[in-house]
Formats: structure tokens, C-alpha cells, sequence
């Protein structure tokens, strides 16, 4: 049993149900350019993905570079002016960190999602000051499912990927977490189980977990 638990938490359906709040604002970008993705090409090809994988699947080429940026900036701004009146934290998501951090938990964030919408979202679900690891789409390299941010997040706090449990809602980002070694908790916002690779636990939200079931993933 390892002395010392971090839990790094993904942003999106992971601290707050944003995923509806982003399908609106790609419907409203794409419809500016005639395109009309439905919800189940977004589940396929946006939820968990990178900006540059999902401009590049629906605008059908490679969208990289200047392009992206602006592109990016455009979509991610229609975002934050949609989403910023809605914005709360998924039920029972603050009490838990506070449960962890009474229990001496190192804490951190790893989102795909850039800057800007993360500090949007802690600028309102007030609990910054409690992160060792703040990680966004532009302190990385490689997106998930490549284990980059995690392993940069584990690297943060100190600690060793086995010491390490994340908190995830997507495809690419439990597989991000499974492939940096460290333990995944399923938060089933926008999926189902059978839509995930296996994780340690499942939770629909933070209400029925705590530091206890926390740790008993090391058992």
C-alpha cells in the first residue's frame, strides 16, 4: 500500500457536464460553415477528442497549424460565451475534493480542453488553490489517448504513476490514464460502461464516493 494518493480529475464530464454545452457550440460553428453533424457523430468524434482530430474528421482535411489556432479560437470562444452562465460542478464533485484533501490527497487537473475554458470553469467551481497539477491542451505535446498529461500531472505532484488515480469520461482519456500506468475511476456523464475501457470503478457522480473507496483501489 503506497503512503502517499494522488487524483487527477479530467475537465470536461469529468468536474462539469460541459459536453452539451460544446455540442452546441460545434453546431453553431459548423451550421456558420453548412455542415449539420448529429448528436451521434459528435459522440463518436468529438467527446474526448482533440480540437485538431475533430475540426480536421467533419471539416473532411487536415486542419493544423495557423488554421487550427483560429479555428480553434473561434469554436472555443462561442463555447465560453454559451456555457459561462450554466457553469456548476457535477453533484457532490466539491465535498469529495474536500474529503480528499482532509485525508492529505495530492490533487490535479489534465484536460485536453485549452487554457482559457479551464480557467472559465475554476474561476467558478472554486477549487484552485487545492490543485499541485494544472494541466491543459497547451502544456503538452501529445493529446490523449497518449499518457503525456498524466504522466506530466504525476510528474507535477511528485508522485509515481502507480501512486496515481484518475478520474475520467471518454474513451481516449481513460485510455490516456490505462497507458500511463495509473488506476481509472469511469464517470459515466456522457458514456456508458460498455462504451469505456475497463476502469477500477464506475460513478454516475461524486455523491456515493469517497477518500475511503478512493482507497481501496490499492487493495
Amino acid at each position: 500500500m503506497t503512503n502517499q494518493i494522488a487524483v487527477i480529475f479530467d475537465m470536461d464530464g469529468v468536474i462539469c457536464h460541459t459536453n452539451p454545452y460544446h455540442s452546441k457550440a460545434f453546431k453553431e460553428f459548423f451550421s456558420k460553415r453548412n455542415l449539420s453533424p448529429t448528436e451521434a457523430d459528435f459522440a463518436a468524434h468529438m467527446y474526448g477528442k482533440s480540437n485538431s482530430y475533430i475540426l480536421s474528421h467533419f471539416l473532411e482535411r487536415v486542419v493544423e497549424g495557423d488554421e487550427l489556432l483560429q479555428l480553434e479560437d473561434e469554436k472555443e470562444s462561442l463555447f465560453r460565451q454559451i456555457y459561462e452562465p450554466f457553469i456548476e460542478p457535477i453533484a457532490g464533485f466539491v465535498p469529495f475534493i474536500e474529503d480528499l484533501l482532509s485525508h492529505n490527497v495530492k490533487l490535479g487537473v489534465a484536460t485536453s480542453a485549452p487554457l482559457a475554458n479551464l480557467e472559465l470553469i475554476l474561476g467558478k467551481v472554486s477549487v484552485k488553490h487545492y490543485l499541485g497539477s494544472v494541466l491543459a491542451s497547451e502544456n503538452v505535446k501529445k493529446h490523449k489517448p497518449d499518457p503525456e498529461v498524466y504522466l506530466s500531472s504525476a510528474a507535477n505532484l511528485r508522485v509515481s504513476p502507480d501512486q496515481c488515480v484518475v478520474f475520467e469520461d471518454s474513451f481516449s482519456g481513460v485510455s490516456a490514464a490505462l497507458n500511463a500506468g495509473m488506476r481509472v475511476v469511469g464517470v459515466l456523464s456522457s458514456h456508458t460502461i460498455e462504451e469505456l475501457p475497463p476502469c477500477n470503478l464506475y460513478i454516475e457522480d461524486y455523491r456515493d464516493i469517497s477518500f475511503a473507496k478512493v482507497l481501496a483501489l490499492f487493495d
